[in-house]
């Protein structure tokens, strides 16, 4: 008797083109498949057998995040485990404390209104610093235990310090927290022959993310909050009114291709972009991103991030405009000592300019207008000049 094969499909889309992303540990000890679609990046685990070694055809997804994933272990440190020693009693009982006031430093936050995102971050590195070995509850321990990290970057000591001085806050424990000096560095900036390269090897659901983040310049976290009620084809605008780290509302143009894109995609969700989660969207980029480079013979595209996007169309405007208040509207900046940062000058793919004279004001208006820039004066006409 042969044994029919079922196939997996991603339970969003049902898309079959699916890749292998590591095996999912069960609380029985048994291990499963866990995948990343290529179309949507939705990431799932297939439950292979049942009890009676009986194959089975659902499929649970990993759909939730880290804060979640808190709260769900808070729910387990009640249940009693098993250990061989007296030692390893007291290392469990510690780990569970740890747990705990971690999970209870996470729900104040989140009731103090702080951001999903943020949230995750500060679950992640408390748990870090506990799994290097740092007690939590002991100032100079967490301080000699960032010391040791020599992989971690000065702006990921600076962080974690920061993190753990708002968890020590909360504990009432005595910080003095140690100096981290943050390195300022120059954004990686691609060429637009890069961006569109890459934009071209991707999946058809990432394609269109990152064609949006390409014209527009928001974060990722923005685009995938953005609702269908955000598009206007007929104007061809997308309305941002839920941006991320206290950014202004705006309004932005979109090309007509983007639009028509966007209109195709499948409307099963409130979303554009539905339910996954970005940890699900960086998985799969960052497999997509590695076939891109592999066949372009490009590693310049493994230096690319979701935020590169943002850094690249900050720094074309200023570069077309010069004009940093224009650029600080576009990108959302309620300061503008963060928009300064994205003002650095590249390596442009054409030196060449359109060049073009005015003899009076109301032609050199609509000279600027069009994107001219003034460059001196000649023969009693004044010469401006655009980069082609």
């Amino acid at each position: 008797m042969v044994e029919s094969v079922s196939v997996v499909k991603c339970p969003e889309c049902g898309s079959v083109k699916l890749f292998r992303d590591g095996m999912r540990y069960l609380a029985n000890g048994d291990t499963v498949q866990r995948w990343l679609c290529r179309e949507c990046g939705y990431r799932f685990s297939e439950i292979s057998k049942d009890a009676r070694g009986e194959s089975l055809n659902t499929v649970f997804s990993e759909n939730s995040n880290r804060q979640v994933c808190a709260l769900r272990e808070a729910k387990n440190l009640d249940t009693a485990t098993e250990t061989k020693t007296v030692a390893g009693e007291e290392k469990t009982q510690q780990d569970a404390d740890t747990k705990g006031k971690i999970v209870q430093f996470i729900v104040q936050l989140t009731n103090d209104g702080k951001r999903e995102k943020s949230c995750q971050t500060y679950f992640r590195i408390l748990r870090l610093l506990s799994r290097y070995g740092a007690d939590l509850s002991n100032p100079e321990s967490v301080k000699e235990t960032i010391a040791k990290q020599q992989k971690w970057s000065e702006n990921t000591k600076a962080l974690a310090v920061a993190i753990y001085g708002k968890f020590a806050e909360f504990n009432r424990l005595s910080w003095r927290p140690p100096s981290y000096r943050l390195d300022e560095k120059v954004p990686f900036v691609p060429l637009e022959s890069e961006l569109d390269a890459l934009i071209a090897c991707c999946g058809k659901k990432l394609s269109v993310i990152l064609r949006l983040l390409k014209e527009t310049g928001m974060r990722v976290g923005e685009a995938l909050r953005l609702k269908w009620i955000d598009l206007d084809t007929k104007t061809q605008s997308i309305m941002l009114n839920d941006t991320e780290k206290h950014g202004k509302c705006r309004a932005m143009k979109i090309s007509g291709e983007l639009c028509a894109m966007l209109n195709s995609m499948a409307k099963n969700s409130e979303r554009i972009f539905g339910n996954v989660l970005l940890t699900s969207w960086e998985s799969n980029f960052s497999v997509q991103r590695k076939r891109a480079a592999k066949k372009l013979q490009n590693p310049r595209l493994m230096q690319i991030h979701f935020h590169t996007f943002r850094h690249w169309k900050a720094t074309m405007e200023y570069a077309k405009t010069k004009d940093i208040l224009y650029v600080k509207q576009v990108l959302g900046h309620r300061n503008l000592q963060n928009t300064l940062r994205y003002t650095q000058l590249v390596t442009f793919e054409s030196n060449e300019y359109h060049s073009a004279v005015a003899k009076t004001v109301e032609e050199a208006c609509q000279l600027v207008e069009s994107g001219f820039e003034y460059v001196c004066d000649i023969d009693n006409v004044k010469l401006f000049r655009k980069r082609k």
